[in-house]
């Protein structure tokens, strides 16, 4: 059984490859100051690429044929790589509080391993190709996304309703409910010749917060009116 082998050149040029598509990707990273950076990601990527070439050529010596019982599965290390990159991405995942970090960095590291091993194989189309996309996705696409979401999630803040001594704020949010308006805390701070009425308000269509500030502003018992988001 005649086992493939690969010239120098060509190990180079397989290795460099995956080093400097990972190194691009994690360049982005550094710049966005993220947990993994430009030197994580060229690593991983190199390292799934040595990984992919030792599994398909790296076992020349041994004698494989039916004759012996042994066969060769040139895929058996680098299969290795994707489940074992899951404890890497793991740990770049933080958690404070309520709120999850590191989400995209442990998937670009998922993905880098996969460019990797595309260059390891020699499918040097995929890998470019697929990084093209990684770094699209993490920048332009990244900004067109961020533009699209600001305009469709609701607008959140503070309102401040400022209303003469004593005066109730049922009103006001009552006002507030028919305006479609969600309102989340309430507090009211009183002051010798007025009453401050603080809301922590939702608003459903971003785009009709000014026009629920003038109907607000009209009602009769309301002096100023102020938001702060």
């Amino acid at each position: 059984m005649a086992l493939p082998e690969l010239e120098w050149p060509e190990v180079i040029l397989r290795v460099a490859l995956a080093g400097a598509l990972g190194g691009a990707i994690g360049f982005e990273r550094e710049l966005r100051d993220r947990e993994a950076g430009f030197r994580t990601h060229m690593l991983v990527a190199v390292g799934a690429a040595l990984f992919t070439l030792v599994s398909a050529y790296g076992f020349r010596d041994f004698d494989y044929g039916f004759r012996t019982g042994i066969n060769l599965d040139p895929t058996r290390i680098a299969a290795q790589i994707v489940t074992g990159i899951g404890f890497l991405g793991a740990g770049a995942i933080i958690r404070q509080g309520l709120s999850v970090r590191g989400l995209t960095t442990a998937a670009t590291l998922w993905v880098v391993a996969a460019i990797g091993l595309a260059a390891g194989a020699g499918y040097y189309s995929a890998a470019v190709v697929s990084t093209a996309l990684v770094l699209i996705a993490l920048w332009p696409l990244r900004m067109a996304a961020h533009r699209v979401v600001q305009r469709l999630r609701p607008e959140e803040g503070r309102l401040v309703v400022d209303l003469p001594p004593g005066h109730s704020a049922a009103p006001l949010l009552a006002k507030l409910e028919q305006l479609n308006v969600r309102v989340h805390g309430l507090e009211i701070e009183d002051e010798e010749d007025r009453r401050f009425v603080s809301v922590q308000a939702e608003f459903r269509e971003a785009a009709r917060t000014g026009e629920v500030i003038d109907e607000v502003t009209q009602m009769e018992e309301v002096r100023r009116v102020e938001w702060h988001t």
